[in-house]
């Protein structure tokens, strides 16, 4: 069993990292669901767990892009500094809330993402505008504390935030929030893992997955370019199936049939 298991778990961190690495981006969400409902773990170990896979693909990912020159500094570490309060927060309250409750929420919250995900993200931003203090602090606060409660990257929402609060352009804000995705990831990782909701053998397992999975992906979005939309709309369709498949499964938390 526990054999079995762990071949569930590279295969599953192989899928959401290929899913990353293909269309660059929303892969992350479906961490918890995979090791949820695949590798079998319970509804709060499986957000800690995934948080942790999830930050350390980012910080990964994001190792790249800073290479590359593709890193705002100063709006990157201002958005990850704010963020990673709300983080501790959210993941705070996120335990203390009833596991189904909890994923029913969150398939709530995939339904949002595959609405943002057909209608393709946060367009192409305009010129940097470093003086919208203001809103970095407030988009990043709500990115995190959304983060930390759902135990996921929010790379989804922080690249609009990070495009509606600076306006730098799309590829920026892409590299930037990987920094913000790992240290939010991270936070709610540990906040899990301080009372024991992290499980460090599947936890690998994923990550070694996620790294395979993001290189194959990365090979085939360069043959794939053109199709990048239509693989969008395809991996859309797929949350939401995962989503209301979570809804059904956990709707009596809220006294719901469906």
């Amino acid at each position: 069993m526990m054999v079995l298991q762990s071949v569930l778990a590279v295969a599953s961190g192989g899928l959401v990292g290929f899913t990353l690495g293909l269309i660059g981006g929303g892969g992350s969400i479906m961490a918890t669901p995979l090791l949820l409902y695949v590798v079998g773990l319970p509804p709060h170990a499986a957000i800690g767990t995934g948080a942790l896979a999830v930050s350390f693909n980012a910080f990964a990912n994001f190792a790249g892009h800073a290479r590359a020159g593709n890193v705002r500094w100063r709006d990157a570490g201002l958005f990850a500094a704010i963020g990673v309060g709300g983080a501790a927060i959210g993941s705070w309250i996120g335990k203390d809330v009833d596991g189904q409750r909890l994923l029913f929420l969150f398939a709530l919250l995939m339904m949002a993402v595959g609405v943002l995900m057909l209608r393709g993200g946060g367009g192409a931003g305009g010129a940097h505008e470093p003086r919208r203090l203001p809103l970095v602090i407030l988009a990043a606060a709500c990115v995190g504390l959304l983060s930390g409660f759902f135990g996921i990257g929010g790379g989804f929402l922080i690249v609009p935030g990070l495009i509606f609060s600076t306006g730098m352009p799309m590829l920026y804000a892409v590299g930037s929030s990987l920094l913000a995705v790992g240290a939010l990831g991270l936070t709610t990782a540990a906040s899990y893992a301080a009372s024991g909701l992290v499980d460090w053998p599947i936890a690998a397992e994923y990550i070694v997955g996620g790294l395979a999975g993001g290189y194959l992906g990365m090979q085939l979005a360069c043959r794939l370019a053109t199709r990048k939309a239509v693989l969008n709309r395809i991996f859309a369709g797929l949350v939401f199936v995962v989503a209301l498949y979570m809804l059904y499964r956990n709707a009596a938390a809220f006294g719901l049939a469906i």
